[in-house]
């Protein structure tokens, strides 16, 4: 059995890699690349997608999946298979995905320039559409030599890492793997060893801090700067981490640590998952299952709002505190979020609440380091709110985490991360007798 990465090798996103044995290929994953990376997109996969016999999917986010309409645009003819929950996801994201290429499209028509063509359409969507099928997490099947099973990787409802033996070998890949301490969804499933485990690192550099600690400091936070008649603004991704903010709002207003407030959520994508939710009630924590069972929304606080229209959206700017509105981009890179920002940034009653990372030189880094004013929509807004990180939030493991859950493994392949962050946890496995590297694109490794 061999193994070849074509994606995410030293780099966060593009999630890709080729399992080939007796002449049958499985493809894990097919993500998009994201931020400074985004211009590889288009390029050749580095494979023939006609070749491929099967694709299994980790999860839903954006950097595993987004190339899938590509993939079937250039010939693959095969099925894709997925959990439940992840198949649930997966045209929300995608069509916004492809109404984010439409509108950047019409952008440049608009300046009078050519914009080159999309790299796929619906047409390539609605046939990816067809060729959905679901593999429960915890149950092995067959794609020709090959035998597949799914563990519960923690980091999405539905997330998995995959399994794969064949010829007497057996291959882990990680997918990404969850922050266990987190209440809304199961814990990361232990893997047993394997000839070779191929595993993120997203954060393999540090752990993160007691998640108790990051719920206290979010309590004090919110309730300093609402009492105060504040705003507090978050942005957040539409999947998993705006549900988790909003379960902890709830909990927290529960249990009178926080006065209860207008909530907004201004994403209609996050509108779009969180309707799913109930429906892959099974695939998260029990105490989440607990709630839906008392007939209670485990995501809804009180005053919990969601707006769709750009007006809408607007209208928020127009409003008095104390109030919260979760909007995206997560990592400040454009949405809504921006625009909350322009109008709430000048306001020394005011916070913000970053909950995930912020690449360098981008506006959310510019703020967390302190910057008295930022450049948004060409004019110069003067920074007075107060700026809070709180890491803890993120849906990866951390070092100790990714440490533990390779503990006992000979081979470790490492994806998924910044260099210098593999490098960090390569170093941290060789001292304790694992053998680790990092993996290189297009560099077949035999399992």
């Amino acid at each position: 059995m061999r193994l070849t990465p074509y994606g995410a090798a030293r780099t966060v996103t593009g999630s890709c890699h080729l399992v080939e044995y007796q002449n049958y290929r499985l493809l894990l994953d097919c993500g998009a690349y994201q931020g400074s990376e985004d211009d590889r997109n288009n390029e050749p996969f580095g494979f023939e997608p006609a070749t491929i016999d099967a694709v299994v999917i980790s999860h839903a986010h954006h950097d595993h999946i987004g190339r899938l309409p590509l993939l079937i645009r250039r010939g693959y003819k095969g099925r894709v298979y997925a959990t439940k929950p992840t198949q649930l996801f997966l045209p929300v994201i995608l069509e916004d995905s492809l109404h984010l290429m439409s509108e950047e499209r019409d952008r440049l028509l608009r300046k009078g320039k050519q914009p080159p063509p999309l790299d796929w359409d619906e047409t390539d969507l609605r046939e990816l559409y067809t060729r959905l099928e679901v593999i429960p997490l915890g149950q092995s099947l067959e794609f020709g030599p090959l035998r597949v099973r799914l563990g519960d990787a923690g980091h999405l409802p539905g997330s998995a890492f995959v399994e794969v033996r064949a010829g007497g070998k057996r291959l882990v890949f990680s997918g990404d793997l969850g922050h266990s301490a987190k209440e809304v969804l199961p814990d990361l499933e232990d893997a047993t060893p394997a000839d070779l485990t191929l595993c993120e690192g997203t954060y393999g550099d540090r752990s993160h801090r007691p998640f108790p600690e990051t719920i206290a400091e979010f309590a004090h936070i919110l309730s300093e700067t609402l009492d105060k008649g504040g705003k507090v603004f978050i942005p957040s991704f539409a999947l998993e981490r705006t549900q988790e903010i909003l379960f902890y709002l709830r909990d927290l207003e529960e249990k009178r640590q926080i006065p209860s407030v207008r909530v907004f959520v201004d994403s209609p994508m996050a509108s779009k998952i969180s309707d799913i939710y109930p429906s892959v009630r099974e695939y998260l924590s029990e105490e989440v299952r607990a709630l839906y069972r008392q007939g209670r929304d485990p995501f809804r606080p009180r005053r919990l709002e969601y707006t769709q229209s750009v007006e809408d959206s607007k209208a928020l700017n127009e409003l008095e505190g104390p109030l919260v509105i979760i909007a995206g981009s997560g990592m400040l890179a454009g949405g809504r979020i921006l625009h909350h920002l322009r109008h709430g940034l000048p306001g020394e009653n005011n916070a913000l609440v970053i909950t995930g990372y912020q690449p360098r030189g981008g506006l959310g880094r510019l703020l967390i380091e302190g910057a008295q004013r930022v450049r948004m929509f060409g004019e110069d807004v003067p920074v007075r709110a107060h700026t809070h990180t709180l890491g803890g939030f993120s849906g990866h493991a951390g070092q100790d985490e990714l440490l533990r859950w390779l503990e006992g493994e000979q081979r470790v392949a490492l994806v998924h991360g910044e260099a210098d962050k593999l490098e960090a946890l390569r170093q941290k496995l060789t001292q304790q007798n694992t053998r680790a590297f990092l993996a290189e694109w297009g560099r077949a490794i035999e399992v």
